[in-house]
């Protein structure tokens, strides 16, 4: 019989293929998860003509899907803490990838908006789960470049979104591009196989032989015997509740974690749903305007991906300070006149610093909480951030309803930015789950060392 700390035996393991695997189906269900939120950017143009929307019309149509997500968020990112992550993903999946390829036969607005606040539940119920089953299983030196390179497939599913939609809106219509979110769906059997549930659940649930069976995987090392005593942390796992997040002096950097997911979200959808139609507006064909997107979401794989980097080698919460403080001049200087290639650079650094933030808000997050109450940490954060989601697009529908200078619709945007910056400055790190591990290594090892002197 063994005493087995699984925390530390995951920060401590060699990447192999077991990680891979998580890697990679949690990546593809993000790739298409990004695919069904960003289409509505793809296509706003055409439903504005083909219904005669107003901006402000249009806008609020936009926020019924960021509606869903926020209540997907708070749902599933608690409930999945109680059910296990990965009956929840599955849940969300469904309901993401159901109800999106129906929407392609919405005939009103009513329909559409309707349809789209139910694929926002999965939508928005999926991110907090993947993202904390990815954060589980990936060791500790190669943690945040792990969670924002999978979560780069919101990003590359952004870009097939506007891809797909310029090859087939001109030859299929508008309902095309929502036809193939039904392919999530077809994938559920390989993903019920090959995606393990958090082995934190599972031993809550007393399911010592799967738990063993996957941390002997993470960890080849690890021979399991009969009666091995699995903790994390050095305390057994205990339930979640939302008031734990507020517990251990994590009161106030859990606001600014809203505060800054809130900032951050707006940004991203104000951006993603209203991008083309400003470049449109700007004197932009609706072909080159969808290849703005591209830009913006390429961007943003190029940014979260360094960013993980970066936060690995140095520190996440500097980096991110600095992604919001770049993200709010880049989208400052959008407005003003450039050149085609300045447009695109800008655009593509906008997206590093603003996509790409909030997938490392995501990895911040999801490494501030303890095991237990994580799922609930990030999906309260993404829940609460979504209500700046959901302003987004509004914000930039009521700015264009307004018919103000060109420039002032990218500086609204940019204020988010600044905002964001301040409230990550004011997380504690002290008062972090990395941080209290990282005591109680340094206390492992003194009282080791003690007892060697004895």
């Amino acid at each position: 019989m063994q005493k087995i700390n699984i925390h530390h035996l995951i920060d401590n393991a060699k990447f192999n293929r077991f990680h891979r695997m998580v890697l990679f189906w949690s990546a593809l269900i993000i790739i298409f998860d990004g695919y069904d939120l960003v289409i509505y950017g793809v296509v706003l143009p055409l439903l504005m003509e083909k219904w005669n929307l107003t901006p402000l019309e249009a806008g609020t149509l936009g926020s019924y899907a960021l509606f869903g997500m926020m209540f997907g968020a708070l749902i599933f990112g608690t409930l999945s803490d109680k059910i296990g992550r990965k009956k929840a993903i599955i849940i969300c999946i469904f309901l993401f990838s159901g109800f999106t390829f129906v929407t392609g036969f919405a005939e009103t607005p009513l329909q559409f908006g309707i349809l789209r606040f139910l694929a926002g539940l999965g939508i928005g119920g999926v991110m907090p789960n993947v993202v904390a089953l990815m954060t589980e299983y990936s060791p500790k030196k190669i943690r945040s470049t792990l969670v924002t390179i999978m979560f780069s497939g919101y990003s590359v599913g952004g870009m097939l979104s506007a891809g797909l939609g310029i090859v087939l809106i001109p030859n299929f219509g508008w309902q095309s591009v929502f036809y193939v979110g039904l392919v999530p769906i077809l994938l559920v059997p390989l993903i019920i196989k090959f995606l393990p549930d958090s082995v934190g659940f599972l031993v809550k649930q007393g399911r010592m032989e799967e738990s063993v069976i996957i941390l002997s995987k993470i960890d080849p090392t690890y021979i399991p015997q009969k009666g091995d005593d699995l903790e994390i942390g050095g305390e057994k796992i205990k339930g979640a509740s939302v008031a734990k997040l507020f517990k251990h002096k994590r009161a106030a950097s859990t606001i600014m974690f809203w505060i800054a997911f809130f900032c951050c979200l707006l940004m991203v959808y104000g951006l993603n749903s209203w991008l083309p139609k400003l470049m449109n507006k700007a004197g932009y064909e609706l072909g080159s305007s969808l290849t703005f997107l591209l830009v913006l979401n390429f961007g943003a794989i190029l940014g979260a991906v360094g960013g993980g980097w970066l936060g690995d080698k140095f520190n996440l919460k500097t980096v991110l300070i600095s992604f919001f403080a770049v993200a709010a001049i880049s989208l400052s200087l959008l407005g003003f006149k450039n050149s085609t290639l300045v447009l695109y650079i800008l655009i593509a650094i906008a997206g590093a610093t603003t996509i790409g933030t909030q997938i490392l808000c995501y990895a911040y997050v999801a490494q501030y909480y303890p095991i237990n109450i994580r799922s609930s940490g990030i999906g309260w954060a993404s829940g609460i951030g979504r209500i700046g989601a959901i302003l987004g697009p509004v914000l930039g529908g009521t700015l264009m309803s307004l018919e103000m200078p060109f420039e002032y619709n990218f500086v609204a945007f940019a204020v988010p930015g600044a905002i964001g910056a301040l409230a990550v400055c004011f997380i504690s790190v002290k008062h972090s789950h990395d941080k209290k591990t990282e005591l109680e290594k340094l206390q492992l090892a003194k009282l080791q060392a003690i007892v060697a002197e004895e």
